[in-house]
């Protein structure tokens, strides 16, 4: 019983790698697909369906890695999650400085695009006790 132990060692250990990457995998897709409900008006549409593009190739490794298919190695899940996370990231951080820009030129010469935070604080955070 010890030998049979050992002898899948190594292959259970690769399974239980592939359900953990598929698990992180499906994890990515759904957080991805939320954001893109969210904010696909303000993304590039070609980008956004690139990045669809991935979701869907994603989710079909991961049905095939769930269902037990063999071929399957967390190593593939892995680059592929990685992919997707690395394109919506980058999606998301151009959209980000989109809506940066337009609302620092929104704020005009009057406030001079500054925060009016002056770095003080007198809040309750700072100790000090509102009156």
């Amino acid at each position: 019983m010890i030998n049979d132990a050992e002898k899948y060692q190594e292959a259970d250990k690769e399974r239980k790698e592939t359900i953990e990457n598929a698990n992180r995998a499906d994890s990515t897709v759904n957080d991805t697909e939320a954001a893109l409900k969210e904010h696909g008006s303000g993304l590039d549409q070609a980008e956004a369906d690139a990045i669809r593009e991935k979701i869907t190739a994603l989710r079909e490794t991961v049905a095939k890695a769930q269902s037990g298919d063999g071929t399957i190695t967390a190593a593939q899940l892995k680059e592929q999650t990685d992919g997707l996370r690395d394109a919506s990231l980058t999606l998301f951080d151009k959209m980000y400085r989109a809506q940066s820009q337009d609302s620092d030129s929104s704020t005009g010469p009057a406030s001079g695009g500054k925060s009016q935070d002056s770095g003080s604080s007198t809040g309750p955070e700072s100790g000090e006790k509102k009156e």
